[in-house]
């Protein structure tokens, strides 16, 4: 009977130490649909919309000849209805830390496409792969520049070749330069957890499925820097959010 109780007691024990992990904490799930809240919200930018300086290309046929018009810089791009494309917003603090955000199967996507980078700016979790493909019929590399995590450089001589990298703790953000071509730039996010988004054409972002708390939200601008807001949001709640850049 006591060897019984002894061991059922170290089962018990195992169990336990199993639960708790080597972490120190035990694991904990993220918000179920019927708890999830959302934070959404606009990036606007006020003042003039500063005017990009044209790209020339002339140096590279290829790329040349799949503009009609020399290309501008898109380091700023304003939206016809006064937002901001390409700022990065994600929750910056106030998360639970014990709370455990697998990496996705699925790959967050940057393309080479008229000799540009598509997108621009791009949120992944870390070890998630990044998948970076040329589609253009001319020689890029993606030269990848962290100061956190370690970087890489691949060459991509053929059109439609994939290269597939991650990377292995947080940034904000990574740069990504095309060493033959100066004027190709991304940025990639790199976070923890999945509660960041991008802006878009109409300047808009939507961050879903959140536990219930209170946050710190940054929005990153590759021009304007950052702006921080704290929110807070309850089960089954959407709160609507708005950060302001400007050229002044």
């Amino acid at each position: 009977m006591q060897k019984n109780r002894l061991l059922a007691s170290m089962g018990a024990l195992g169990l336990a130490v199993f639960a708790v992990g080597w972490g120190g904490g035990p694991d904990r799930l993220p918000a179920t649909s019927a708890t999830a809240a959302t934070v959404t919200g606009v990036v606007k930018f006020q003042g003039s919309p500063p005017t990009m300086p044209a790209i020339d290309m002339s140096g590279e046929a290829v790329c040349n000849d799949q503009h009609s018009s020399p290309p501008q810089e898109r380091t700023v791009v304003v939206n016809g209805n006064g937002t901001l494309k390409d700022a990065f917003v994600y929750v910056k603090a106030g998360l639970d830390e014990s709370v455990r955000h697998p990496a996705p199967r699925d790959s967050a996507w940057i393309d080479q496409v008229n000799c540009r980078y598509e997108p621009r700016v791009v949120g992944a979790q870390v070890g998630q792969r990044i998948a970076i493909r040329n589609s253009d019929p001319v020689l890029h590399n993606v030269n990848a520049k962290p100061t956190e995590n370690r970087g890489f450089n691949i060459s991509q001589p053929a059109q439609g070749m994939v290269s597939s990298r991650n990377f292995r703790v947080p940034e904000v953000m990574v740069r990504i330069a095309c060493d033959v071509h100066g004027w190709m730039s991304a940025y990639v996010g790199v976070l923890p957890h999945p509660y960041f988004a991008t802006t878009g054409d109409d300047g808009s972002f939507a961050i879903p499925d959140l536990p219930p708390g209170t946050y710190t939200l940054e929005a990153w601008h590759e021009q304007y820097g950052t702006q921080t807001m704290e929110v807070t949001v309850g089960a089954d709640e959407t709160s609507a959010i708005e950060f302001s850049f400007g050229a002044n």
